[in-house]
């Protein structure tokens, strides 16, 4: 018996990057150095039934589905909740005279707008981060999935910090036109006093003046921003729950409840997000002051702006980019919990390779 689930761990499909449920020959086709492999009518049964706590298969379009809504609501729900922050930053970013720091842009907004302009902006922010969630944690999957397979199981599992690095890259890349139009509103809406003080306001006012233009016209600034986020945001998550479950935590992954491993997704995710703001900062203060001004160009606005000016702002994002970060990868994975959508754990190396490199024998 304990053989035969030694030989079912080893043929685990999940651990290699690119995560496939089903592979053809899988079990039965490989000897256990603990001792020969059990019958593979029980291995098969093995096989079946952990495929059927799942609710799909990993890759099936159900999956993909189910991952981009956890992208909406990890995504949507965390930078609305944080919107009065957000604005104090974009307020610092563009009037660093007016707003010197974090307590004084509070305290001043406070004063001018009262406890309702803290949300300025909340809709815009709720539909543009929702949209780019779905986008970039539901293309995140597909091209995880894509490339890996393109690599193979040997590849996949020694180029798996590139791997992580292309699929988010590719993933925000489309995730950021879907963020272009409600952005540039949010930040005329938040950093123009008078100029509109919702959605409906300022939608209209902005094709009014400026056209399609003036949705789109933050779209690369945004990808300088977004895309160097988003990679640090992926690839350090994914290589630091993997160094949690090798250097911190206790016992082996499979034998962490689900809460526990809930705890170290959320770490992983702070640790994450604090890079992720100092990576990005520099391009998301251009985006804001692009925003708000007509007729500049990113490089104007980067050259006007100089190094010290491009980095206000950076401990009051520090503090929403950490905590968004650490949240969205939470509710992300909960909602896969929630779901029963496979989880795979942090890759481990193909047998076939251990053999090439003679780590078995």
């Amino acid at each position: 018996m304990f053989s035969s689930v030694a030989h079912l761990a080893r043929a685990n499909p999940f651990n290699a990057p690119h995560l496939q449920l089903v592979h053809d020959g899988l079990t039965g086709s490989r000897s256990s150095p603990a001792g020969p492999p059990g019958p593979p009518r029980r291995s098969r049964n093995l096989a079946a039934a952990a495929v059927e706590e799942y609710s799909c298969e990993y890759g099936s379009m159900k999956f993909y589905a189910l991952c981009g809504f956890g992208g909406v609501l990890s995504c949507g729900l965390t930078h609305t909740a944080v919107v009065p922050l957000d604005l104090v930053k974009c307020r610092m970013q563009v009037d660093p005279q007016k707003y010197k720091g974090i307590f004084n842009g509070f305290s001043v907004t406070l004063k001018e707008d009262g406890v309702r302009g803290l949300a300025k902006g909340w809709a815009p922010t709720f539909i543009g981060y929702s949209m780019q969630g779905l986008c970039k944690f539901g293309f995140y999957e597909v091209f995880k999935v894509l490339y890996s397979n393109m690599l193979g199981e040997e590849n996949a599992y020694l180029w798996r910090t590139s791997l992580y690095l292309a699929a988010s890259a590719s993933a925000e890349f489309f995730a950021d036109i879907a963020l272009a139009p409600m952005e540039a509103a949010k930040v005329r809406i938040q950093t123009q006093p008078g100029y509109a003080n919702t959605l409906r306001d300022a939608a209209p006012k902005m094709y009014k003046e400026e056209g399609l233009k003036a949705f789109y016209k933050g779209v690369a600034p945004l990808w300088m921003r977004q895309i160097p986020y988003t990679m640090m945001k992926f690839a350090c998550f994914e290589r630091t729950v993997e160094a949690l479950y090798k250097f911190v935590v206790p016992k082996p992954r499979s034998e962490c409840s689900k809460p526990e491993q809930l705890v170290v997704t959320f770490v992983a995710g702070y640790i994450a997000g604090v890079f992720c703001a100092i990576v990005s900062h520099p391009a998301d203060s251009v985006v804001s002051v692009l925003n708000k001004e007509k007729g500049s160009s990113a490089s104007q606005v980067l050259q006007r702006l100089g190094f010290k000016g491009v980095w206000k702002g950076l401990f009051a994002r520090i503090i929403m980019i950490g905590t968004l970060t650490a949240l969205q990868w939470f509710i992300y994975d909960s909602v896969k919990v929630y779901f029963r959508l496979p989880r795979p754990p942090p890759p481990e190396m193909p047998e076939s390779l251990k053999k090439k490199l003679g780590l078995t024998q």
